[in-house]
């Protein structure tokens, strides 16, 4: 089942609070989640470290002097715990553990199109990664321990030359809290802030994408220069003798501009791109094939007798557009298009009962997904999730 998403934070209306507070303005919210239990430990965090597949890096600092190393870590190439002022960082901790995928997931009041990752940041005393500015919206929970956050609207922004990491050279707070546990604190782009941590925590940090538009557009372009199929030649029957040879015709820069015209941006153009691009998973991320999919004869026949349940994995991104869908940077032409999949995006799964009775195109695209590791079958009854 899909965990609720939230609708206070604290006494605030989700609401009231995109109204009023997203992308406007920072807020501190104390006990925003009153119940919260740390979704991860710090072995656990160690142990994601060691991996791979998991995106850390380790931040320290003594005598003035910072150091960035990047993971995968073995224990011992981590600082001892008894050490101050240093921060290992894990990203995605979404994508390997439940209980974190649950917390980001109830955080869906924002749309999975902005919706990134949960990273998660332990730190032993005094440990931080320095005055610095994002370029995206967060929220910051404060999940074990205390953390004493400071923030600034400063327009210099100059860095520290010379750092392994994007440093601000004079950083002047102008508010100051310490989060404790359940506490969050809420930061739209630009914000300069810095966090340092009071004895041994653990901060949240669920991070909103927001994607620059050169990254957008250009596969966009790309896709236009293969597909693009313009008949013909320049010519220009009739052309007067040159004046100035070294200057570029006007008549062949017209002809250029009509072709170059034919190839302006559709709407649907802008939707494929934004599914494509905005569901493609991280370049580490990789999907676990099951040892023994179903075969498409049996995945169709368990749908048309009410036992197939369809579970996203937590590592697929799918989004969809008015009739139009994608999932893992697979965009689904119109005309595969089903309600089902708008479903399969908002919740994230697929009951028995929306499955029976789909048409045979949907359950080959279905278990196309499955066999991928995209999708995953769920044996339990939708009504006896926990």
């Amino acid at each position: 089942m899909t965990p609720p998403i939230l609708t206070h934070l604290g006494k605030h209306t989700v609401g009231r609070f995109m109204r009023e507070v997203w992308q406007r303005r920072p807020l501190l919210i104390r006990q925003a989640l009153p119940a919260l239990r740390s979704p991860v430990t710090r072995q656990q965090l160690f142990e994601l470290a060691s991996r791979d597949d998991v995106e850390s890096r380790c931040v320290s600092v003594a005598g003035g002097r910072w150091r960035l190393a990047h993971g995968p870590f073995g224990r011992s190439s981590l600082p001892p715990v008894s050490r101050r002022c240093w921060t290992l960082l894990v990203q995605g901790v979404d994508l390997h553990l439940p209980a974190a995928q649950a917390l980001l997931q109830s955080f869906r009041f924002v749309a999975d199109a902005r919706l990134d990752d949960l990273m998660a940041s332990y730190a032993t005393d005094g440990g931080g990664v320095g005055p610095h500015v994002d370029s995206y919206d967060v929220f910051l929970v404060q999940a074990h321990g205390r953390r004493r956050w400071r923030i600034s609207r400063q327009r210099d922004l100059a860095l520290v030359d010379g750092l392994p990491l994007a440093i601000l050279a004079d950083f002047r707070a102008s508010s100051e809290w310490v989060l404790e546990p359940g506490d969050l604190l809420y930061l739209p782009p630009g914000v300069a802030h810095e966090g340092v941590a009071l004895g041994e925590c653990i901060t949240l940090s669920v991070g909103f994408r927001a994607p620059a538009w050169q990254e957008l557009v250009e596969p966009w372009f790309l896709q236009q220069a293969d597909r693009a199929r313009l008949a013909g030649r320049y010519a220009d029957p009739g052309a007067r003798p040159a004046r100035h040879p070294g200057e570029l015709p006007k008549a062949m820069i017209e002809a250029a501009w009509r072709r170059l015209s034919r190839l302006r941006p559709r709407r649907d153009d802008a939707v494929e791109m934004l599914l494509a691009q905005l569901t493609e998973p991280k370049a580490q991320v990789l999907f676990d094939r099951p040892r023994r999919p179903l075969s498409l004869a049996a995945f169709s026949r368990a749908a048309a007798q009410g036992r197939l349940r369809l579970q996203a994995d937590a590592r697929s991104r799918c989004l969809f557009a008015g009739q139009r869908f994608a999932i893992n940077g697979e965009v689904c032409p119109p005309a595969a298009f089903d309600r089902r999949l708008a479903a399969l995006a908002d919740a994230r799964c697929l009951d028995a009962d929306s499955l029976r009775g789909a048409p045979a195109s949907l359950l080959a695209l279905l278990h196309d997904w499955h066999v991928a590791g995209w999708l995953h079958l769920r044996k339990e009854r939708a009504n006896d999730d926990a």
